[in-house]
């Protein structure tokens, strides 16, 4: 007797609702994508329960044909493929065509549809599979969809459902991601008849941003569009300083589909670089555009994953761009103060003024100054006045001979020299990162190095020679806004710079700024490390697990990438022969340890990551510390140095080095203006 049968067609049905309908956001996903197809200008989803009582999808689109509406509840019917090789060239969002037996096969379903303009429609319903009744009936043109009682027949199904408020989250979430995909259809959202989403349809992706995550978030937003041969990004990425907890406010539309891939989100971290605090996201709106050949999007029921083809290009070039927007920013966030707080005291929160570029390419108002306000600076006291003599003499240097460059001459130095991009990398073929604030180079008194108290500074017509460097380097480098010009004023509880110029005062973390300012050098320096390594006359001895040694004698390699030259001396220890002569002094085993706790938790190590967090641990071990007194000579340095730097606005960890108050934010503050 034969085992193998073939299964009844409800069943199968039901089977597949599985795959395809995993909850009530599953449903709303389906029959949305549906009506976008059918070329829709407006969509209402109203939902009760969580989706779990009731689902209402209504459109204006362009409905379905009475002969048509009951084929499209069979298996794998449908209008947007013919072929197998339509499969490599999908432009609709649906395709499979089982959505609509998958969701009737587990609910009990409502259609009315019109696909004309005269008022006659088509009606039909269906239970658990079955046709119950199908009839003409008065309806506008569109699709009205109504699905009740989801997973009556199948209670085991029903039984793992979330809590009402978690399925509303996930129809609530994709339904957010839909509307920023399409700013050009109107989405209304209810649950239980209160409005959760209403967008206007008007094609503004800004103002989607604003009705989805608020109007402070959309002000944080700046503009990317980028083109190549193969690849179309336009949307918006959010300001540093304005991040989320995790990667929830991270959304990927890729010819209109939103997806999820984790390759393509790391490309858009990578684009932040040193930018982002530890464990914190950026809010960003990326819409890709590719010819339907280059991305697979029959991988999964769900068709939330797909495949790129050109994958490792398309990576780069998303993380290419969103540097080259952040690098074109004055990434200096402005707190303001705001009302008071229910305990009666006043708060300090972060605003941001965002002025949308037009076609032409406009402007961002990103730190506004008064109009005609007299300087602030004038008459200001400087808090080094009541210095010892000592210290005065000490600080008393002649500024003639410091070759130290300021404000937009300092920016300018940074974006020229050698042709440098962003983020301590080198434009240029083969060279490493140099900047004026870090490079070590000889000069008439010797090395120079970088250091707080003006020893062995740069030439003064240092600036004379960047015309010569961008001719030998081959063009000219990408514009970097200028770092303002600042005026110090004092020191704040040894922690912080406090300085000034006539659009504001200015807040400076001296551990952030200094961090940033090594970082640089150091990550020219790990470029060419084994040129500057050498031997020690003690040997540094490191020790480890056993498990630990047997790895660390695997990755040796690694260690010598960075100038470390370790030695197995048998069992679980290791002398470290050399190492660089620029690593901080009197830390080098504690950072050595460090260097080899990462060595040894990464499971595939990247040259390029090696070098940066190496970097970053030489940086932090180097910097001068909070609660430490800095001479007045020492914070000119810091400034100078500072501005000097390609990315002056965040610390490597991705904290903000640079805090400012506007004089109007001032005035408000003391009640000047009302």
């Amino acid at each position: 007797m034969a085992k193998i049968h073939i299964l009844d067609e409800h069943i199968a049905n039901q089977i597949a609702a599985g795959e395809v309908v995993e909850r009530p956001a599953s449903v709303v996903k389906e029959l949305v994508e549906n009506a976008i197809d059918a070329g829709s200008t407006k969509i209402d989803v109203a939902v009760e329960e969580g989706g779990l009582q009731s689902i209402r999808v209504t459109d204006n689109g362009s409905g379905i044909d009475p002969e048509d509406c009951e084929t499209a509840f069979y298996r794998h019917a449908t209008s947007k493929i013919s072929q197998g090789r339509d499969l490599f060239q999908i432009t609709s969002l649906g395709f499979r065509g089982e959505a609509l037996p998958s969701i009737a096969a587990v609910s009990k379903v409502r259609l009315v549809t019109s696909n004309t303009q005269d008022g006659r429609g088509y009606l039909m319903e269906i239970e658990g599979g079955h046709l119950k009744a199908k009839e003409e009936t008065a309806a506008p043109q569109g699709t009205d969809f109504v699905v009740k009682e989801l997973f009556y027949n199948t209670p085991a199904r029903l039984k793992y459902m979330k809590t009402i408020q978690t399925e509303l989250g996930h129809i609530s979430d994709y339904m957010y991601r839909l509307a920023l995909s399409r700013p050009d259809i109107a989405f209304t959202v209810r649950h239980n008849g209160n409005t959760l989403l209403q967008t206007l349809g008007n094609g503004d992706l800004l103002q989607v941003i604003a009705a989805v995550y608020g109007t402070q978030a959309a002000k944080a937003m700046m503009p990317i569009n980028a083109e190549n041969m193969d690849y179309t990004i336009s949307g918006f990425v959010s300001r540093p300083d304005w991040t989320r907890a995790n990667r929830n406010a991270m959304s990927l539309i890729v010819n209109g589909r939103y997806i999820r891939n984790y390759g393509l989100s790391q490309s858009v971290l990578r684009g932040y670089h040193t930018l982002l605090p530890i464990n914190r996201f950026p809010l960003t709106m990326l819409k890709i555009e590719m010819h339907p050949s280059l991305v697979d999007v029959n991988v999964h029921p769900s068709k939330l994953e797909v495949r790129f083809s050109k994958e490792p290009e398309l990576f780069a070039f998303v993380e290419e761009e969103i540097r080259k927007v952040l690098s074109q920013e004055v990434l200096i966030p402005r707190p303001v103060k705001q009302s008071l707080g229910k305990d009666g005291h006043s708060f300090i929160q972060e605003q941001f003024h965002f002025t949308k570029n037009s076609s032409e390419g406009g402007q961002r108002d990103l730190i506004s100054s008064s109009k005609d306000r007299p300087d602030s600076s004038k008459g200001q006291s400087s808090a080094f006045e009541r210095r010892s003599d000592t210290e005065r003499k000490a600080a008393d240097f002649d500024n003639s001979n410091d070759g130290g460059l300021k404000g937009k001459d300092a920016a300018e130095w940074a974006a020229h020299s050698g042709n440098r991009g962003a983020y301590g990398q080198s434009n240029s073929a083969g060279g490493a990162p140099t900047s004026h604030a870090s490079q070590t180079r000889e000069t008439a008194a010797g090395t120079y190095r970088p250091n707080l108290r003006g020893e062995g500074r740069p030439m003064q017509n240092s600036m004379e020679k960047v015309g010569d460097w961008l001719k030998a380097a081959g063009g000219d480098a990408p514009e970097i806004p200028p770092f303002p010009e600042l005026s110090l004023i004092g020191q704040h509880h040894g922690t912080y710079l406090i300085a000034q110029n006539d659009t504001g005062l200015y807040l400076i973390d001296q551990h952030a700024a200094h961090e940033r300012v090594n970082y640089e050098y150091y990550y020219e320096k790990f470029g060419k490390p084994a040129d500057a390594s050498q031997e020690l006359l003690i040997p540094i001895t490191l020790e480890f697990t056993p498990s630990e040694a047997e790895k660390v004698k695997e990755r040796l390699h690694w260690f010598e990438q960075v100038g470390v030259y370790l030695e197995h001396f048998g069992g679980q220890t290791f002398l470290v022969r050399s190492h660089p002569f620029w690593f901080p002094k009197g830390t080098e085993k504690e950072l050595l340890e460090e260097m080899a706790e990462w060595v040894l938790s990464e499971r595939n190590i990247d040259l390029a990551k090696l070098r940066e967090t190496s970097s970053i641990l030489c940086s932090c071990k180097a910097s001068i510390k909070a609660n430490q007194k800095l001479t007045e000579q020492e914070a000119e340095t810091l400034l100078q140095r500072l501005a000097a730097c390609r990315q002056p606005y965040t610390c490597p960890h991705g904290r903000p080095i640079v805090v400012s108050f506007s004089t109007y934010d001032l005035e408000k503050m003391f009640k000047r203006v009302m």
